[in-house]
């Protein structure tokens, strides 16, 4: 995450929902302000924000950009939709 701004805030809600619908019970979701905690940014090679980093199972993987699309969250950090939230 990148500050408080409401692109930020929509995209932190965005994969929460994500989460919740998709992983319930099965992930651990860390929201990192790269403004305030700068050597997560270094350490992880983020070079753009937002982004969601899939760390385990590997291999990682990672999103950039528009965190809002679930479907295309799903695609690109390989996930199941879970069937529920298909319907």
């Amino acid at each position: 995450m990148a500050g408080t701004a409401p692109r930020s805030l929509r995209a932190v809600e965005s994969v929460r929902r994500i989460c919740e619908a998709h992983l319930a019970g099965r992930y651990e979701l860390e929201i990192v302000d790269i403004y305030q905690q700068p050597e997560f940014a270094e350490r992880d090679r983020i070079l753009a924000a937002p982004i969601l980093l899939r760390i385990a199972p590997l291999p990682e993987r990672r999103i950039a950009g528009d965190l809002l699309d679930a479907e295309r969250v799903l695609v690109g950090l390989n996930i199941q939709p879970a069937a529920e939230a298909q319907r």
